[in-house]
C-alpha cells in the first residue's frame, strides 16, 4: 500500500494512478472530455493543499477522496446529453439514489474496499455497503437489451455470455475476429458490444468496434477488457468509458455492462 510520505515521489505516486482516476471520472460522466476536467481540477487542488493524505491514506485513496469531494460540491453532473439516447440516460440516472453510481464504480471497477470507500465518499461501512446494493438493484430493474460479444477465447467469451444473460440480456453472437465481429453486427445491432483488445488472427478488438461504430453509430456503446488498461488510459487519444481490467470479476462485468447501457455513448478509439 503507497503511502504519500513513502520513499517513491509523490508526484509519481500520483502519475501512477491518475490513469484510473480518469477512467473512473469518465465512467460517472459519460465524457472523456468533462472526466479529465474533474481530474484536472482535482490535481490543482492537490497542489495547493495536500492535508487530504494527513495521517497516512494511501496516495491513490486520497486522489479518489479529493475528487468525490469536488464531484460532490458541483452538484455531481453528466455531459450534456446530444442524442436521444443520451437523453434517456440522463433521465434514469437522475432517479438513481444519490451515491450510489460512485460505490458502484468504485467497489467493482476500482477494487476499493469498503473501508477505502467509506473514506472516499465520507460515510462509514455499512452505509457503503448498502449503497452497492442499492445501486445494483436500480440498475438492475432499468436496464436490458442484446449483447455482441467479441473474444477469441472460448473459456472467457462463454463466461462472458453466461454473466450477461444472467443479467436478462441477449447475446446476439460471439466473434472471434475482426471480421467476423463486423459481420454479426451488421447482421444484427447489438445495444451493446463487450470487446476483448486481441483477438484470435491478431487483429484487433479496436479495430472490430471502429469498424462497426462507423455502420452502426457512434452512440452504441462498448467495454473494452484488457489486461493493460492503462495503455488506452494515457489522454493522447479518444478513450472508451468502460474498460475492463484481466483478470476481471463478475461484478466487475454486471457493474460495467448496466453502466454502458445507461450513458449508451463511446467515441470511436483510433488504434
Amino acid at each position: 500500500m503507497t503511502t504519500a510520505n513513502d520513499d517513491l515521489d509523490f508526484s509519481e505516486q500520483i502519475g501512477m494512478v491518475l490513469p484510473y482516476l480518469r477512467r473512473y471520472a469518465r465512467a460517472l460522466t459519460g465524457s472523456q472530455k468533462s472526466g479529465d476536467t474533474y481530474a484536472a481540477a482535482t490535481l490543482e487542488a492537490i497542489l495547493e493543499d495536500r492535508s487530504v493524505f494527513d495521517g497516512g491514506i494511501p496516495v491513490r485513496t486520497g486522489l479518489f477522496k479529493c475528487f468525490h469531494t469536488i464531484w460532490s460540491s458541483s452538484g455531481a453532473p453528466i455531459a450534456s446529453p446530444e442524442t436521444d439516447l443520451q437523453a434517456r440516460a440522463q433521465d434514469l440516472l437522475g432517479r438513481l439514489t444519490a451515491n450510489t453510481r460512485e460505490v458502484l464504480l468504485l467497489r467493482t471497477i476500482e477494487d476499493f474496499s469498503f473501508t477505502d470507500i467509506a473514506t472516499i465518499i465520507g460515510a462509514d461501512v455499512a452505509e457503503a455497503r448498502n449503497l452497492l446494493a442499492i445501486a445494483q438493484e436500480e440498475m438492475a430493474q432499468n436496464v436490458s437489451g442484446k449483447v455482441l460479444i467479441i473474444e477469441d477465447e472460448a473459456i472467457i467469451s462463454t463466461d462472458l455470455t453466461g454473466i450477461v444473460t444472467e443479467q436478462g440480456h441477449t447475446v446476439t453472437s460471439v466473434a472471434r475476429t475482426r471480421d467476423e465481429a463486423v459481420i454479426a453486427g451488421s447482421k444484427e445491432r447489438p445495444d451493446l458490444i463487450l470487446a476483448d483488445i486481441q483477438l484470435a488472427d491478431n487483429s484487433s478488438g479496436i479495430d472490430a468496434v471502429n469498424d462497426l461504430l462507423a455502420v452502426l453509430g457512434s452512440d452504441l456503446p462498448v467495454i473494452f477488457i484488457t489486461a493493460f488498461p492503462e495503455r488506452l488510459l494515457t489522454g493522447e487519444r479518444p478513450e472508451p468509458a468502460f474498460l475492463i481490467s484481466k483478470p476481471y470479476r463478475e461484478e466487475q462485468v454486471r457493474s460495467a455492462v448496466s453502466q454502458a447501457m445507461f450513458f449508451a455513448s463511446t467515441e470511436t478509439l483510433k488504434s
